[in-house]
């Protein structure tokens, strides 16, 4: 069968490379037995994939079942998936088949298979091994023949390093990997899809077809759409509902496109000492060493201003007074120095008795004010940083049950600067 032909019976809409290289591949692979990984954001359709290559092959008259393996609590998936014996847990009050039985001989596809919990990892590790499962609170071995397909939107080689995936089920699943295409990698697909939704909406709803002047079908395709295809059905949906029609302009239909948020900065590649660390704990690191970068250039900056106080042409202190909030401002007088802008001085006949003013500015400026409040900042959040470092410091040290060695490594300084942090802060055990 063709690429054409898939197209028509699965009611696939598009004429993108990428999504007829990920259909080629899925009806080559589809006549086998092998594993299949499919690749691909929320949204892009990877459970219409598990389909197709259910349906193409040989087992499509067998049983065909889709999993949310996020969806299902962690107590209770290995009972959904391999069945439970009478009395294996509270509420067991008989006997149940799982998945991978009552699915014996057919496809089972394992939707967000990232998710599993690292214990059922190791079961379903057994199963596409030599089909062999054992039901909780059983001992008997069962063997089952069940074609898995899995699909995930997370990189499952960066879970497995922060051991939250096997490495080994990941090279099991991905005998054949299938990526299928997000949605702004197919622009020429959007409108498309849109006609086709409002094709389907129109019919349901027993409303007016809607369609798109050029102004908006650019609009349409130039979105990022985050959710894909999910968000683009659910966006055609809204308007099928709520506008008249039949032609629908751009500033319409930017009512409906949620505003992109703007790209935000983000860290490129890893933090060294950051692994097995929380997202939060790494964020408390980062402000940490931000606080160490900050205190080392207020002594770079105290160290100059104490060399040039102490120098041969000292550059004389600016003239304070006393505000009515007791707060120390300066005033704003020119302050000369015969040491500043030689250069410019020689430009000037070499009249080396020309002094160049200095302004020191007012308590009313607004630069002062910004430099004031950038200061008070720095002030505040130094002292909220010092607090969050003795937290880190606990859960490192609680969580390495006292081993200083192990939590020096986890929060990436050296072991003599965690004994003198502990000694600091009074962190004794």
């Amino acid at each position: 069968m063709d690429i054409q032909q898939i197209k028509q019976r699965f009611g696939i809409i598009g004429h993108s490379p990428l999504l007829n290289t990920a259909l080629e591949t899925a009806s080559k692979v589809a006549p086998t037995d092998m594993n299949v990984l499919i690749l691909g954001e929320s949204g892009v359709g990877k459970e219409s994939f598990s389909k197709i290559i259910h349906q193409l092959s040989g087992r499509k008259h067998a049983p065909f079942i889709a999993v949310n393996c996020g969806a299902i609590p962690e107590g209770t998936i290995d009972s959904e998936l391999f069945g439970h014996e009478k009395g294996a847990f509270t509420g067991a009050t008989d006997k149940r088949k799982g998945y991978f039985e009552t699915v014996n001989g057919g496809t089972i596809f394992l939707d967000e298979v990232g998710e599993l919990p690292l214990s059922t990892q190791a079961r379903l590790l057994r199963i596409l091994e030599n089909g062999e499962f054992i039901k909780v609170g059983s001992s008997i071995v069962q063997k089952t023949d069940v074609r898995v397909v899995a699909a995930t939107n997370r990189d499952l080689l960066e879970r497995a390093k922060a051991g939250k995936f096997r490495e080994d089920l990941y090279y099991r699943l991905a005998t054949v990997p299938i990526r299928v295409p997000q949605l702004s990698e197919r622009k020429d697909d959007v409108y498309l899809l849109f006609k086709r939704f409002a094709m389907d909406f129109a019919e349901l709803h027993h409303s007016v077809l809607i369609d798109l002047d050029d102004e908006a079908q650019q609009m349409l395709a130039n979105y990022s759409w985050p959710g894909n295809i999910r968000q683009l059905k659910n966006l055609t949906d809204q308007i099928c509902v709520l506008e008249k029609g039949p032609v629908i302009n751009a500033k319409t239909l930017s009512k409906y496109l949620p505003v992109s948020e703007p790209n935000l900065p983000m860290l490129l590649g890893k933090i060294e000492g950051t692994e097995g660390m929380s997202e939060r704990d790494i964020f408390y690191k980062v402000l940490i060493d931000l606080r160490r970068d900050v205190n080392d250039l207020k002594k770079v900056v105290f160290g100059l201003l104490e060399n040039n106080i102490g120098g041969t042409n000292p550059v004389p202190m600016p003239p304070v007074h006393v505000s009515p909030n007791n707060n120390i401002v300066p005033v704003q007088t020119p302050v000369y120095s015969d040491n500043i802008n030689t250069n410019a001085n020689n430009n000037l006949g070499g009249n080396s008795s020309v002094q160049q003013p200095i302004i020191i500015p007012h308590e009313n400026d607004i630069e002062y004010e910004e430099t004031m409040s950038i200061a008070t900042d720095i002030t505040e959040s130094t002292l909220s940083l010092e607090a969050q470092e003795i937290e880190m410091i606990r859960k490192s040290l609680a969580r390495n049950n006292g081993r200083r060695k192990k939590a020096a490594e986890e929060l990436g300084i050296s072991e003599r600067t965690l004994y003198r942090k502990i000694k600091q802060y009074n962190l004794e055990q």
